[in-house]
């Protein structure tokens, strides 16, 4: 009988492992990822359309920056930045933002806000799911096609200083680096001081392209003691003068007739009311994300911040650096960015990233060819081909411009419909197999008591 019973104990055992497994297939979705096993090439890349002519391949935009700097502040909340109690936290950046060349954004960032995993979605334009929680603490490399990836090789030298993770998911892309680790929660001077060190020797080179910079210390105060912390301030005005510094250097080294700079401000994840972060609550998904260049147009006053995605930041980076978009990006470029490009780069932008989007979504959707987005980038991909004709053939009509910013409109359309049923995609659970899977378990386990208490009840009487 014990023979008996232990093989059952074993057999009910696998059926729950199978039900847990069937629970844990539904909850962790596959991830949207393009079916090309190798990263994307500018080789790749598709023609630019051009109606009755043999398509234009060999051309492509001229990148929009010469160097980037991402300055990203760990747990940044956009009302730090945007808010009321901006002007007192981040005077500089405040300036810069309501009188400044620049652009504001709040950009969602998709819960798991997690560090590790938005690092993935700032780098690939995909959005990570909750199993990246589970390897949040031992980072493996990345080996997805990344933007990253795509700078060095391209020949980018990048410059790195601040948050191990970036040195363990992109071991040997970077030309110098510093890491500070951020299990020591309490630190956050020194966590930063670290960082800081190296940025007016660093200002003064010429010999790198991208200067990545991750701040820890406002994170570290918010899980010590929330965001209303009298730590909050010092902290703040600390990173507001580093971005002023950094500003500053910029603009010194800005030289006529060259590519301007770009200087991005972001925060991987927002930081909730009691000062964690890791869920989809407001404070915890919105990030301020501000981009300065002398490319943009000078502002005249505080605006709204428009809404974006966070992932979209990528693209645009990629685009704004002549690389390509990389394959399982889901995010699209922000148009503000191409505001003083030519009417034709900016279709050809668009159309780059559209192509990308829509590659993406023949490989994540087996009737892809009914999603709205897809048809309506088609329909735009054909009407730039017919606006390109009339172009190249020297036509510099009133009509032809209307034209462009009518192709214009139908490639954004497109490109934020896609990018939305992407999205949708990649947070879909498979309601089927998790039901299946608690029904599994808990059958088996029912089962599992119903038989031991005959067991016993047997025994008991035996007795």
């Amino acid at each position: 009988m014990k023979v008996r019973s232990s093989v059952l104990a074993s057999f009910i055992l696998i059926f729950e492992v199978i039900g847990v497994a069937l629970f844990l297939r539904g909850f962790f979705p596959v991830p949207v990822k393009s079916s090309l096993s190798s990263k994307s090439k500018l080789s790749d890349l598709p023609a630019e359309p051009v109606t009755g002519r043999a398509p234009n391949g060999s051309r492509l935009p001229q990148p929009l920056f010469k160097r980037v700097v991402i300055m990203l502040v760990d747990a940044l909340r956009e009302d730090f930045v945007f808010g009321p109690s901006g002007r007192i936290f981040m005077p500089y950046t405040r300036h810069v933002v309501e009188r400044g060349s620049s652009h504001s954004f709040v950009a969602k960032a998709r819960p798991p806000t997690v560090t590790m995993p938005r690092i993935k979605a700032l780098t690939t334009g995909s959005i990570p799911g909750f199993i990246d929680v589970v390897m949040n603490l031992n980072s493996p490399a990345l080996l997805e096609d990344n933007l990253i990836w795509q700078a060095k090789t391209a020949g980018k030298r990048i410059v790195f200083y601040g948050d191990d993770t970036w040195v363990r998911l992109f071991p040997k892309h970077f030309m110098e680096y510093d890491g500070t680790t951020s299990f020591f929660v309490s630190d956050y001077t020194e966590v930063d001081n670290n960082v800081t060190r190296h940025l007016d020797s660093t200002l003064k080179r010429d010999d790198w392209d991208i200067l990545i910079l991750h701040y820890l210390g406002l994170d570290h105060i918010g899980h010590i003691s929330g965001p209303h912390s009298s730590l909050i301030q010092p902290k703040l005005l600390e990173m507001d003068d580093i971005l002023k510094k950094i500003h500053g250097a910029l603009i010194s080294k800005e030289a006529e007739g060259s590519l301007p700079y770009l200087l991005v401000l972001c925060g991987d994840h927002g930081m909730s009311e009691t000062g964690s972060h890791g869920g989809s609550s407001e404070p915890e998904v919105n990030t301020p994300l501000v981009l300065i260049s002398p490319a943009f147009r000078r502002k005249v006053g505080m605006m709204k911040p428009g809404v974006v995605e966070q992932v979209d930041l990528t693209a645009t980076l990629a685009l704004g650096l002549g690389l390509p978009i990389s394959q399982n990006n889901v995010g699209h470029v922000i148009p503000d960015v191409l505001e003083e490009t030519t009417l034709r780069d900016q279709l050809r932008f668009l159309h780059l990233n559209g192509h990308q989007l829509s590659c993406l979504l023949k490989d994540s959707m087996a009737n892809y060819e009914k999603d709205a987005g897809f048809e309506q980038f088609r329909v735009a991909e054909k009407a730039h081909g017919n606006w390109m004709k009339l172009y190249l053939e020297g036509n510099t009509s009133e009509v032809l411009t209307n034209m462009g910013k009518k192709v214009l409109k139908q490639y954004l359309e497109a490109l934020a419909a896609m990018s939305s049923a992407l999205s949708k995609q990649l947070g879909k659970y498979d309601m089927y197999s998790m039901v299946a899977g608690m029904m599994f378990v808990f059958q088996v386990s029912t089962g599992h008591c119903s038989f031991f208490n005959l067991i016993k009840m047997k025994n008991t009487f035996e007795i």
